[in-house]
């Protein structure tokens, strides 16, 4: 199947999971995810996050977020505005008490000034958003490719880990040139590593 193709289908087994079921899928995520940090030679400094779309049956980063506020206070975490007219993304810390806006897709984003704005190669760790991957840590997005422009500019010693409620696939066939691969990714039942 095409990447339209898979997209589409992944798009609908989400939407067709219930509540529960992306919560404790979420809860098993988040807890793996913990263990993939404890494991990491060095603790990142920065790591950016996405924010779920509730109406998209995605993975509850909240429960993520959470439990590195509370555990780990040092990491400076950040969360991602959409700019429509550079088809960019652009960076703004994310603290408990930051306050957010949904956009038109109905993304919680941080309400941020310029000033406060975090460049692509200061994070240490991006969790990525996806809809599905495969073995080879390629993965089908939303198709507009704002994160992988976003991964593009990161540093090459930046871990990406993408966060599937889903199984990988075994092969991806349309990859184009400007996909960014995945280093790890977290599903509820183990972490995926790619070299």
């Amino acid at each position: 199947m095409t990447k339209a193709e898979l997209r589409r289908q992944y798009l609908a087994e989400r939407k067709s999971l219930t509540a529960d079921e992306v919560n404790h899928r979420s809860q098993a995520i988040a807890r793996l995810f913990l263990d993939f940090l404890s494991q990491l030679e060095e603790t990142p400094s920065s790591i950016h996050c996405f924010l779920p779309i509730q109406r998209q049956n995605e993975v509850d980063t909240w429960l993520i977020l959470q439990r590195i506020w509370a555990l780990y206070p040092a990491i400076e975490l950040a969360a991602s505005v959409t700019d429509v007219a550079t088809h960019q993304l652009r960076h703004y810390p994310l603290w408990p008490t930051t306050p957010l806006q949904q956009n038109r897709w109905g993304i919680p984003e941080p309400i941020g000034s310029d000033q406060s704005a975090i460049e692509s190669n200061r994070f240490d760790l991006v969790l990525v958003p996806l809809l599905a991957f495969d073995r080879n840590g390629n993965r089908i997005g939303y198709g507009k490719g704002f994160y992988d422009r976003f991964l593009a500019n990161c540093r090459p010693d930046c871990q990406k880990v993408g966060l599937s409620l889903f199984e990988s696939l075994e092969q991806i066939d349309d990859v184009e040139r400007t996909d960014v691969p995945l280093n790890a990714c977290i599903t509820p039942s183990g972490i995926c590593f790619f070299s």
